[in-house]
């Protein structure tokens, strides 16, 4: 009787692991702005001298994941504007000023996917529009899944990070920065909690 307990609570406990690692990652995942396992990070030349790295601290979002159609997927993202911080309070102050953000008038930017165009390897381009400083363009992000699975709170989560390129005028920032400033490139970084 003892051995028939034992084989049935091993077998349930390998099905259990079999179904885990089964799980191929599909739902609706909220950004993990709780454990701010979140970023936005921006770089740009500093007079063609040095990079000025800066980020986004306020965020929030969601990310849809369809894994037998992944071009299915979506993704949006809200950011508050005024929560630049590029580890300098005066360009900071000037970063929320109408020369570039102008947080007052926008004090949102917003991200929301139209299409996903596979690339193999887990690598996809996530094309949407992007609202900044009240205009809206579309744009190309550069994605990557980082991972997928079971969190130690019985949770699960899922990762990807991105990169793109911004042309400062393509999106009425009026600030002339010269020649070797005239694009920022973006990398967001997020991990998300499926629901």
């Amino acid at each position: 009787m003892k051995k028939l307990i034992l084989a049935s609570a091993v077998s349930l406990a390998l099905t259990g692991v079999a179904s885990a690692a089964e799980d191929d990652g599909s739902g609706t995942y909220q950004f993990d702005t709780k454990g701010d396992h979140q970023f936005i990070m921006f770089k740009i030349s500093h007079l063609g001298y040095s990079w000025l790295y800066g980020r986004f601290n306020e965020f929030d979002g969601q990310f849809t994941y369809n894994a037998e159609n992944p071009e299915k997927s979506s993704v949006s993202v809200t950011i508050d504007t005024a929560s630049v911080d590029s580890n300098h309070a005066e360009r900071d102050k000037h970063l929320r000023s109408e020369d570039f953000l102008y947080v007052d008038k926008y004090p949102q930017a917003s991200f929301k996917s139209k299409r996903i165009e596979m690339q193999g390897d887990g690598e996809a381009d996530i094309i949407g529009d992007l609202t900044l400083r009240g205009v809206t363009r579309e744009v190309t992000l550069d994605a990557e899944m980082i991972g997928h699975g079971a969190d130690p709170w019985g949770g699960y989560r899922m990762g990807f990070e991105a990169e793109t390129e911004l042309r400062l005028k393509d999106f009425g920032i009026p600030m002339d920065l010269g020649p070797a400033s005239e694009t920022v490139d973006m990398i967001i970084s997020v991990e998300g909690i499926r629901q």
